[in-house]
């Protein structure tokens, strides 16, 4: 890092009046950066992951207590079998060092996944499992990963779930809420709370079914920026976090002139 990057990166973070409590990240271009570069895709996907660790360190530094990582979504089960095999085996060596890693400890941080484990292989289910008990007990940050994961297939499975209970007289229709719903989307000991800012990177312009419960039912705001994932720079998630860092002043501007 450079003087002037330096010297930018304090002018970002004193534009940063409010940090968002939640961030939900789209890891996007990882891919398409391989491409780029002439390097195979399993390169690039593990190019990304480094990012990946980079940013975890950039949240925590920042303050960001929640951050939901967009990883594999359940449409892309339909890549190659060749590119699924080492994005599982990408996943299974990254989670296997979560429970290693003397951060996750030190800064008492909760890994919890969100998604369909039971379309994951046996041995990644297992994995999580392990990184999920090993930090149970923690409270002080969270990393949620989304993997197999469906925005409106985990609100469907949710009104299966209900449905369930109210069968089983477990729970009766006049209890339904906005609250039970965010129970029975992840479970009551899972912890999600509503997102302040999605960033998703690659130059794409969706928010492509991420968490449209938590995000979009609380109206977050949204940063979509250009660099591919692996190009990620902490100017640019400083930006991210300035942005909505001015949205919140607007809005605070507004309601106190209304």
């Amino acid at each position: 890092m450079n003087f002037f990057e330096s010297i930018y990166l304090w002018y970002l973070l004193r534009k940063c009046n409010h940090v968002p409590k939640h961030i939900a990240l789209i890891q996007d271009g990882n891919r398409r950066y391989a491409e780029k570069m002439g390097v195979p895709r399993a390169i690039g996907h593990r190019i990304g992951a480094d990012r990946t660790d980079q940013v975890l360190e950039w949240a925590h530094e920042v303050g960001i207590q929640y951050l939901t990582l967009y990883t594999f979504s359940t449409e892309n089960f339909s890549r190659t079998k060749d590119e699924l095999a080492e994005l599982f085996a990408l996943f299974k060596e990254r989670l296997e060092l979560i429970v290693e890693d003397e951060r996750i400890h030190k800064y008492r941080i909760r890994i919890q996944m969100i998604g369909d484990k039971e379309k994951l292989p046996s041995d990644i289910q297992e994995i999580i499992h392990n990184a999920e008990s090993a930090t149970a007990h923690y409270s002080n940050y969270y990393i949620s990963v989304a993997l197999a994961y469906g925005g409106r297939n985990e609100i469907v499975q949710a009104g299966k779930r209900i449905l369930d209970d109210i069968q089983e007289q477990e729970v009766h229709a006049e209890q339904i809420t906005p609250e039970l719903i965010e129970d029975y989307l992840y479970g009551r000991n899972s912890a999600i709370p509503p997102v302040d800012l999605i960033i998703r990177t690659g130059d794409d312009c969706r928010t492509s079914n991420f968490l449209p419960w938590f995000a979009n039912g609380y109206e977050a705001a949204v940063y979509f920026c250009a660099p591919y994932w692996p190009l990620f720079k902490k100017t640019d998630f400083l930006k991210a976090i300035r942005e909505y860092s001015n949205l919140r002043d607007v809005l605070e501007k507004r309601k106190y002139t209304v």
